[in-house]
């Protein structure tokens, strides 16, 4: 291994104990810690400013939908527009742990078939944070469903990794998403059983909250302001409504950048709920605290990113993983592959992993008659734990969104998400479709 992999993997390990451990916030380590290893790779590099400022810059698109997409929600929260579903939830649910956990599972499920993330956590934790709140379930389990359910509908094609499979390889739909699709369906079954089970062991702390049919539950909802009741505009339901489904259908037809829609969204929606400058202003610093640490950590994160690219840690990384393997495995390459793509699309971006080692462990896999569908089936296997990787900007959002610590989330779901992979490995090897 060379010294720079061996800085690669040694610096992502010492943030993931740092944060997991609570001795460093996320943004500090995630700032920190690269410039350290970055000096123990190159020294005093004048360029070490340009690697960090490109990844931040990389990350910049993020951070201002992410920025935007907290206000605008938080605008509406504060309106009121959530009151009615989270009422309906809370009634059909009838207060029940159990319930509330596996209908948390079925939403992130749907709202993933967009194949975007960050849609996923939005529009799941405005849906149903409250509800956890008033239900009093364990604050990680909402993003820990929401994150795994997440990466398990992240495989269809229109999501980025197999998108990107496809464009490495040259290489249809048919040939690599559609053998997945019963180890897709197990994988939802597996995360449905996650919630039965969390919610089950909640239900016994717990017990279950009992709702009855008028009462009102507007009272518990997102805002922690304490005129939470004063904000609300029952009045404009309807034109949040629309201005909401709006957005989220252009969302997902991409007719602008999302940074785009809600910028415009947020100010639609200020100037509908709130009249004055003053009450404008109030709900943009108030909502603006919610924003600031998620956007910190986003913008810290490009530095992390930066540095890993720019020092050339993450191309090293990458050929230690492809020298991993042994020539005399090579007819179980597949197979092998698969095992590897768990700690590299977690280790690596999915770009680095996908455009630079898929391509050569493929060409390596042919010399021994192994196609590249089956390759790239062998790269998805990894994406049960990917999305919980601190190179994933979108999940610093869902931490933000449900207020708790990076580091909290992954010790929780960390273990579950890898059964989601273990899952796919096992039905591809069974139907024949990864031979091992």
């Amino acid at each position: 291994m060379s010294t720079l992999a061996l800085l690669g993997f040694a610096m992502i390990a010492v943030f993931m104990y740092l944060i997991m451990s609570k001795r460093m916030s996320a943004m500090i380590a995630l700032m920190i810690i690269p410039v350290l290893f970055a000096f123990a790779a190159v020294g005093f590099d004048p360029k070490l400013g340009k690697m960090m400022w490109d990844g931040v810059k990389q990350v910049a698109p993020t951070g201002i939908m992410i920025c935007f997409a907290i206000l605008y929600f938080g605008v509406m929260i504060d309106a009121g527009l959530f009151d009615p579903l989270i009422n309906a939830i809370l009634r059909a649910v009838k207060g029940d742990p159990l319930k509330v956990s596996v209908g948390t599972a079925l939403l992130a499920m749907i709202v993933s078939l967009d194949g975007d993330g960050s849609t996923t956590y939005m529009v799941t934790c405005s849906a149903l944070l409250a509800v956890h709140r008033r239900v009093g379930l364990n604050p990680v389990i909402l993003p820990a469903l929401a994150v795994m359910m997440n990466s398990v509908m992240n495989i269809i094609p229109w999501g980025g990794p197999t998108a990107r499979v496809m464009a490495a390889l040259k290489l249809e739909a048919g040939d690599v998403f559609v053998p997945l699709i019963p180890g897709m369906v197990l994988g939802v079954m597996w995360v449905l059983f996650m919630a039965y089970r969390w919610g089950l062991k909640e239900r016994a702390r717990l017990g279950v909250l009992t709702v009855g049919n008028n009462e009102p539950v507007a009272n518990v909802t997102v805002s922690e302001d304490p005129d939470a009741e004063k904000l609300k505009r029952p009045q404009f339901f309807w034109v949040n409504l629309v201005l909401t489904i709006l957005i989220m259908a252009g969302l997902m037809l991409e007719v602008l950048p999302l940074g785009i829609l809600f910028m415009l969204g947020t100010g639609l929606a200020l100037i509908i709920n709130y009249h004055s400058l003053k009450e404008q202003n109030a709900r943009i610093i108030a909502n603006g605290t919610n924003a600031t640490p998620v956007v910190a950590m986003v913008f810290a994160a490009g530095i992390f990113m930066g540095i890993m690219s720019g020092t050339k840690m993450v191309d090293a990384m990458a050929q230690t993983l492809i020298n991993a393997i042994p020539p005399a495995l090579g007819p179980h390459m597949a197979f092998i592959s698969a095992l590897v793509s768990l700690p590299g699309t977690f280790f690596l971006t999915n770009d680095a992993y996908y455009f630079g080692v898929l391509p050569v462990l493929t060409k390596a896999a042919a010399t021994y008659g192994i196609g590249a569908a089956e390759m790239g089936r062998a790269a998805l296997i990894g994406q049960g734990a990917h999305l919980l990787s601190p190179l994933v900007p979108s999940t610093y959002l869902l931490v933000g969104l449900n207020k708790i610590e990076f580091g909290d989330l992954q010790k929780f779901a960390l273990l579950p998400a890898i059964g989601i992979s273990i899952t796919w490995l096992i039905t591809a090897v069974a139907l024949g479709y990864i031979h091992l």
